[in-house]
């Protein structure tokens, strides 16, 4: 007998296209879900809102100030020089210290069937969705002021498009080059020819900051304007300098910077979509896959990386054998190496040869000679350098996350735990500091400095430990679960920028003995500097375990609930 066939007689379900909005509603909708019952987040948004409307308002005045002056002859100069640094500033900024708002996740969307388009069109506009970019229109606003001033509503409309086009470049810009960058670093040989790019151009910001020193102490206001009119034609520049080139009568420039910006802001969304979509299956493009090494003995030799097998066979030496392979594998925490690298080559230079006499000979002859430095100012810049280099630790345990709580069962003690980390941590950061400290004193000419300089690294490297190892404990924030090593949290960039900067006068306060014995110690302090400050290094960092291994015993339970990320 057959069975009667009963028709599907429920009305279809219309599917509705997905579309931006969506996405910026989602992103209003998860922000509120994560501020819910976490003041101090809440307390945290605030905060980073307050800062954000000072630099919001200092910037409109600043670039308001041709307008408010009624002169037009430095605003050319203004909006090109200040548009620039805008641009530059969210492609820099996001990789060093605040990071990208990653509330909305593009792995979450990976197995929904959105079309790229879609896809990179709704996270963009969710992007535009937060505090800096609410800051940096506000602040913008000063050149449409200075348009309306000088050429009236016409060149205040057409500026007022350029301002909106500017915003989108620059959030493109962020977006694009942090998705690449994560990118890259997945692949072992790109992380490590990436490294030394980024090394190689760390040191030509020192150069490059003594000829701009030197340019300014003999500018020649005429041609930074003309640099300012060819900068203006770039997409650094374009989007700002629109409204003014139509105040001074080029009303033909407004279109064709237009569409630079345009064209600008289509290749870098090109590109983002290009690297999002990498990002979102989880692995780069590696090719053809390496022959894996034949590896010896059990599953605790395994462990142990090769540069680490003197560890002993115990608890310490395994945290510090993980420690050692998270930080080489983990593409968040080769990020901040990559970082420290930049900034161990980038702050003595600037400190001690910045600090020179510069003269113009002739038309073209720059003479450089840079100024005799001393111990004391060799000191402070090493100080510098080791305080940043520790500054990394501040939030240690968030690159954990979850994966924390295999210590919590485990009954790991807090000093045995910090100062594993701290073993590990030093393993890749002391030999490049003592590159620093050699190459620094090679280049001042003093190679017998070289103590001077390796005592000062260690005794701020050690200080900086040891505070950033309390503030670890008490600080810990989570991060998202993405495979993006600059992503934060909705309000999170706050936190790591407030977390880094307490942790920074904290540890140069408790580096300012060094500084001190360096100013009164005088010729003597060239032989001491090495012993005193490595036993004061050491000394701090083993207090500092000491200190917070009794809070982290303490708060194990409460910091595994901090650093997990919600769902």
């Amino acid at each position: 007998m057959a069975l009667p066939v009963i028709a599907d007689t429920a009305p279809a379900v219309p599917v509705r296209a997905v579309s931006a909005r969506h996405f910026a509603r989602l992103k209003l909708r998860v922000m509120g879900n994560s501020f819910r019952g976490q003041g101090w987040r809440i307390a945290l948004f605030i905060g980073g809102a307050v800062v954000g409307l000072w630099f919001a308002v200092s910037g409109f005045f600043l670039f308001a100030a041709p307008g408010l002056a009624d002169d037009g002859t430095y605003a050319v100069l203004v909006a090109a020089a200040g548009g620039g640094l805008l641009v530059l500033g969210w492609l820099l900024l996001p990789l060093v210290f605040f990071g990208v708002d990653e509330t909305l996740d593009p792995a979450r969307f990976a197995l929904l069937p959105l079309p790229r388009r879609t896809l990179v069109t709704g996270l963009f506009v969710a992007a535009l969705i937060s505090v800096p970019v609410l800051a940096v229109l506000i602040a913008s606003f000063g050149l449409v002021l200075t348009a309306l001033s000088l050429g009236g509503w016409s060149a205040g409309l057409v500026a007022l498009v350029g301002v909106l086009a500017g915003l989108l470049l620059c959030v493109a810009a962020s977006r694009a080059v942090t998705s690449a960058f994560a990118t890259m670093l997945r692949s072992r040989r790109v992380r490590d020819l990436a490294a030394v790019l980024l090394a190689v151009t760390a040191a030509m910001l020192g150069p490059l900051q003594v000829v701009g020193l030197a340019a300014l102490r003999e500018a020649d206001w005429g041609r930074l304007a003309g640099v300012a009119t060819v900068i203006g034609w770039t997409p650094l520049g374009a989007p700002w300098t629109m409204g003014i080139d139509v105040a001074q009568g080029r009303v033909w420039a407004a279109p064709v910077k237009l569409l630079i910006t345009v064209v600008a802001i289509g290749a870098l969304l090109l590109w983002w979509s290009r690297s999002l979509e990498s990002a979102m299956v989880g692995a780069a493009s590696a090719g053809k896959a390496p022959a894996r090494r034949a590896t010896t003995g059990g599953a605790v030799e395994q462990l142990f990386p090769r540069f680490a097998g003197w560890a002993r066979r115990d608890r310490f030496g395994a945290l510090v054998a993980r420690e050692a392979r998270y930080w080489w594998r983990d593409a968040r925490r080769r990020a901040n190496l990559i970082t420290i690298a930049v900034v161990g080559i980038f702050v003595p230079v600037f400190i001690n040869v910045t600090g020179g006499d510069f003269a113009f000979e002739g038309e073209a002859g720059l003479t450089a000679g840079v100024a005799d430095s001393s111990p004391v100012v060799v000191t402070i810049s090493m100080l510098l350098v080791g305080v940043l280099a520790a500054v990394t630790l501040a939030n240690q345990f968030g690159f954990d996350g979850s994966a924390y709580a295999a210590n919590v069962v485990a009954g790991v003690p807090g000093r045995v735990e910090l100062r594993a980390r701290m073993v590990a941590f030093s393993l890749y950061v002391l030999p490049l500091l003592g590159f620093v400290a050699v190459v620094l004193s090679i280049v001042l000419g003093r190679p017998e400095w070289i103590a001077l300089t390796i005592g000062g690294l260690v005794a701020s490297y050690g200080a900086g430990l040891a505070v950033n190892s309390l503030i670890s404990v008490l600080g810990a924030y989570s991060l998202p679960e993405t495979s993006n090593p600059f992503a934060m949290n909705s309000g999170a960039g706050v936190a790591k920028g407030l977390l880094t900067l307490v942790a920074m006068l904290a540890s140069v306060v408790t580096a300012v003995p060094m500084a001190v014995a360096a100013a009164l110690l005088g010729d003597a302090w060239l032989w001491l500097a090495l012993p005193v400050g490595a036993a004061y290094g050491v000394g701090a960092a083993l207090l500092g375990a000491y200190l917070a291994g009794d809070v982290l015993d303490r708060r194990q339970p409460e910091l595994l609930a901090t650093v997990t990320p919600r769902r």
